[in-house]
């Protein structure tokens, strides 16, 4: 009976050893927005169909689980350039993006767990150059900034997106120019600002002639047509149809006489 206790003992304090010595890497926590890939060194190596997922894992201590972040990431950059016509200027970038969770086996065979400095920023460098490079500095500073960017998201989403990373957005955050390079843009830009708004003023004010033309001509053509409908035999049934009207107020007092040739007596009281 001591010899099983003792057997038992010895069994427990060698259980208690192996986790104090390989529990840290047996028991293995992946949080809601990491992905786990396992390298079995003894075996099959690298497992890259078969992700971890979130929750608590337990594996062979001399297996090694690679840990990756799969939430939404940024990276900012600033870079020099030459535009369309070889002129320097600076740009401000950021880029979002993250790599697709059931791809990241993958990823980690092509560019271990460090992608972003491996793969994601040269791409983007190099992609935010060969597309200003088509711009003139005016264009990326005024007109065509939203296109550039766009531009940009196309060409480097695609490479990206070859190798697992989704791309999200890219945004131009500032432009740096010289400032003779961006006082001549900015004078530029008001000027034309200038121009569009006396242009506008102009228009209105050539819509509103037009308004009180077409008004004046339809009141015109109103007129003429009263005119034209006005003879003496309406004129007289108009008149003694006023009469009978008003010779039944009660109250009136006033009586009207007309011209002694046509004119029709308004008789207006209670007489």
């Amino acid at each position: 009976m001591k010899k099983q206790v003792s057997s038992l003992l010895i069994i427990g304090g060698i259980v208690v050893i192996i986790l104090l010595l390989f529990g840290s890497s047996m028991f293995v926590k992946l949080e809601a927005t990491e992905r786990g890939v396992i390298f079995r060194q003894f075996t099959s190596g690298l497992d890259k169909e078969n992700i971890y997922s979130p929750g608590f894992h337990i594996i062979a201590p001399w297996n090694d689980m690679y840990r990756f972040n799969v939430a939404e990431q940024k990276v900012e950059e600033t870079l020099d350039i030459l535009d369309k016509n070889g002129l320097l200027i600076n740009l401000d970038v950021t880029v979002r993006f993250f790599p697709v969770y059931n791809r990241v086996g993958y990823l980690f065979q092509a560019f271990r767990l460090d992608y972003i400095n491996v793969l994601v920023i040269p791409e983007i460098r190099s992609t935010v150059r060969q597309v200003a490079g088509r711009y003139t500095a005016e264009e990326i500073y005024s007109t065509k900034r939203s296109e550039v960017e766009t531009a940009i998201i196309s060409e480097a989403g695609k490479k990206l997106q070859t190798n697992y990373i989704e791309m999200k957005a890219l945004l131009i955050r500032s432009i740096g120019l010289p400032a003779d390079i961006k006082s001549a843009i900015e004078n530029k830009l008001t000027q034309e600002q200038e121009a569009l708004a006396y242009q506008f003023k102009l228009d209105k004010e050539r819509s509103e002639a037009e308004r009180k033309r077409i008004a004046a001509e339809g009141e015109a053509r109103a007129n003429n047509i009263v005119n034209s409908s006005l003879s003496d035999k309406l004129l007289k049934m108009r008149g003694i149809e006023a009469t009978l009207e008003l010779s039944k107020s009660p109250n009136s007092k006033v009586v009207i006489v007309g011209s002694p040739k046509d004119g029709l007596p308004l008789i207006l009281g209670n007489n």
